[in-house]
């Protein structure tokens, strides 16, 4: 299983539209073959902050999100809506040893 934490700030004003693309991307995203989870979260004391928790079963199935249409269209969409580049991070599951 390979996670991904996606760290995004966005424009100030922009959350609201942020949140409107990034919860269609989400509802898509986990209907993908090979996607366990796909949390899409606001940080409470900053509003312009979010995380955006993937996992997939492999590395095959994290890099065909990458090319799904509503992947391509989230990240046309939200591209001018950032403060600054996205930042993501890898990570391999220690725990739990089962999925």
């Amino acid at each position: 299983m390979i996670v991904t934490c996606v760290y995004v700030r966005v424009k100030p004003g922009l959350a609201g539209e942020f949140i409107e693309a990034s919860t269609e991307n989400h509802r898509n995203s986990i209907a993908e073959k090979g996607n366990l989870r796909f949390d899409f979260c606001q940080q409470a004391d900053d509003r312009e902050s979010f995380l955006i928790y993937e996992a997939y079963e492999s590395d095959e199935a994290a890099a065909a999100h990458k090319s799904t249409a509503h992947y391509l269209k989230w990240r046309d969409t939200v591209k001018d809506m950032m403060a600054e580049p996205r930042k993501g991070v890898k990570y391999n599951i220690i725990q739990p040893e089962k999925f």
